[in-house]
């Protein structure tokens, strides 16, 4: 009986070993990722990345977190070496300064005669603060910052001056527009450049805070850009007229376009569609590739109107942060972060939006900078490789396999071929992808794809390479704040440097080995998809 028993154990414990041997070995799948490259479905800005700077001061706090410090327009350090470097590896960087305090801010220029008071906390106000104010000087030194660092400015100027807010919620009468365009005299004057001006912040819909009806915001808008044409007459290129700067509303935006055709440049919408930063499912959310393609309505709704209408405007992402109020400290800041920011860039150029705004560029929990060291944190290398290798043409693009996979091309930016992104949502599968074209149902034929003799960059071993950018975190943990590119931990120097961004090397005819949790930026010169040409 005792042998029985000594037996059975050691089956048991042999059977242990023997799932924990086999859970243990990566797991591998494969895959193929589809690129039409006969037409371009969508063509996006060479500086189509873009972040912004917000108006919170130092004290404001969300939920017990105070995340922002000194990361605000107020009092960002514009000493910070970090931060210089961190804006001009974009060469240039679009940065849309506003947000959810900019209509309540006064500009304090020569014609203005109230006193310029800093905002203050006051619970009754709408947001929490008072009325705040900017002084020249202040607008004087940002603008010297950005000039140095290369940065195009779109600048938030507050809709909400002159109206009043009704106990309904809305916001009647006219837009006041003397003080804001007394401070685009003020900035033409002194030889600012601005690359253009954006009407009110979440006053589209239902509004946050408050709401400004459709037609009225369009006859506000067609004033700016009255104003605009009148004081940079002598002035060339102008600077575009952007609006409205919130949240996607079918019906508001449709009637604000149509009633905006010959003034508008841009139309600009939020995107939060991950919830509150207080969520404790955010990375279940993140990492579900449902929960990630419901957000294509909102593109695809908006795509749809600009189309049909006649305004000439394009769409922009005027501001995304993912999780509002903040963003929630090491999700929205972290390695994990980037598998929903990459998507949404990759998803937004599919449907032809021309810019997308991150929220923020430093400042609360979902800064590409870390608020208090100024550190690139992951996101910021996820966008300089977007900034870098995806260029203006989007390619239809499309993955068979495991749906924890999302896939994205691009032609190249300033080089031959075209550039993959691809994201592996799984935990423990590592995939490896299989490229291939024109898998069209309706194409009778195949377009021929020009295989390119390039001459051999550094790093090619023969012109059958392609350049692979992989993307881990550190310690595979989703919630770290560093970044792995092939391996190599990313930070700056003592200097303040940004990191080089090398690629790894590989035959393109062999599949795209895409680990865990990681992502993949692959570019391939060698094959030229007609859309590219």
């Amino acid at each position: 009986m005792g042998s029985q028993i000594w037996l059975l154990g050691l089956c048991f414990l042999m059977c242990v070993f023997s799932f924990i041997s086999v859970s243990s070995k990566a797991l591998v799948g494969d895959g193929t990722v589809f690129i039409d490259g006969k037409a371009a479905i969508g063509r996006i800005d060479d500086d189509f990345v873009c972040a912004t700077l917000d108006w919170w001061p130092p004290e404001k706090c969300d939920y017990g977190t105070c995340s922002w410090g000194h990361a605000s327009l107020l009092n960002l350090d514009l000493g910070n070496n970090i931060l210089l470097n961190a804006i001009k590896a974009f060469s240039p960087l679009k940065l849309r300064l506003g947000g959810t305090l900019q209509d309540k801010v006064i500009y304090d220029t020569p014609d203005d005669r109230q006193p310029c008071v800093p905002f203050a906390n006051k619970s009754s106000e709408m947001f929490g603060f008072t009325q705040g104010c900017l002084p020249m000087n202040r607008w004087d030194e940002l603008n010297t910052l950005f000039k140095k660092a290369g940065a195009k400015i779109i600048f938030g100027l507050n809709a909400l001056y002159g109206r009043s807010i009704q106990s309904d919620g809305s916001a009647v009468g006219a837009w006041n527009y003397t003080n804001a365009e007394s401070l685009i005299r003020y900035t033409v004057g002194k030889n600012f450049t601005i690359h253009g001006w954006e009407l009110g912040n979440e006053l589209s819909g239902n509004g946050v805070g408050t709401r400004v009806a459709a037609d009225q915001y369009a006859l506000d808008t067609v004033a700016l850009q009255r104003i605009v044409q009148n004081i940079y007459k002598e002035i060339e290129p102008k600077p575009i007229i952007i609006a409205p700067g919130g949240f996607f509303d079918a019906n508001w935006f449709k009637e604000f376009l149509n009633k905006t055709s010959k003034s508008l440049d841009v139309v600009t919408h939020h995107i939060y569609n991950l919830g509150p930063g207080v969520d404790q499912h955010l990375v279940e959310k993140i990492l579900d590739p449902s929960y990630l393609d419901g957000e294509a309505n909102t593109f695809r709704s908006l795509h749809n109107i600009v189309r049909s209408s006649e305004t000439s405007a394009v769409a922009w992402v005027g501001e995304a942060g993912g999780a509002y109020n903040s963003g929630h400290n090491l999700v929205t800041n972290a390695f994990v972060f980037s598998f929903w920011y990459l998507d949404q860039l990759g998803m937004a150029s599919s449907y032809d939006t021309k810019t997308y705004c991150r929220q923020t560029f430093i400042g609360g929990n979902y800064g590409l900078l870390n608020t208090t060291t100024f550190e690139p944190n992951p996101d910021y290398y996820s966008a300089l490789l977007w900034h870098r290798l995806m260029g203006n043409n989007v390619l239809s693009t499309s993955f068979s396999g495991t749906k924890k996979i999302r896939a994205y091309a691009h032609c190249a930016k300033h080089s031959k071929g075209f550039t993959l992104l691809l994201i592996n949502l799984d935990n423990s599968t590592t995939i490896q992808v299989k490229v291939a074209f024109n898998r069209t149902s309706s194409s009778r034929h195949k377009h021929k794809f020009h295989r390119k003799h390039i001459r051999l960059p550094q790093g090619y071993k023969s012109e059958n390479d392609r350049e692979e950018y992989h993307l881990t975190a550190k310690d595979r943990n989703l919630h770290s704040q560093t970044m792995l590119l092939n391996g190599k931990i990313l930070t700056v120097n003592s200097s303040g440097d940004i990191p080089p961004l090398e690629p790894s090397y590989a035959n393109s005819s062999s599949p795209i080995s895409v680990a865990p949790f990681s992502i993949v930026f692959a570019h391939i010169p060698n094959v030229v998809p007609p859309a590219c040409r």
